[in-house]
């Protein structure tokens, strides 16, 4: 295997995705159109709102601001 400036630059963009959570909307979208095609995919934004109200709803997370 050839360690290519873009292979690199590949493997990190997808680590610090991944390390920051930034993939969870292409996770949730690619669940979705798996399991409910038939369901609409929310914005980038709503499902950002959504995941912060349910943990902020969900005292057992622990979610803090700081």
């Amino acid at each position: 295997m050839r360690w290519t400036p873009r292979r690199v630059f590949r493997g990190v963009r997808w680590y610090l995705r991944e390390l920051t959570d930034e993939s969870a909307y292409d996770r949730y979208v690619a669940h979705l159109r798996a399991h409910r095609p038939a369901e609409r995919v929310p914005s980038r934004r709503a499902f950002e709102r959504m995941r912060t109200e349910e943990r902020e709803a969900d005292p057992r997370t622990g979610f803090r601001c700081c």
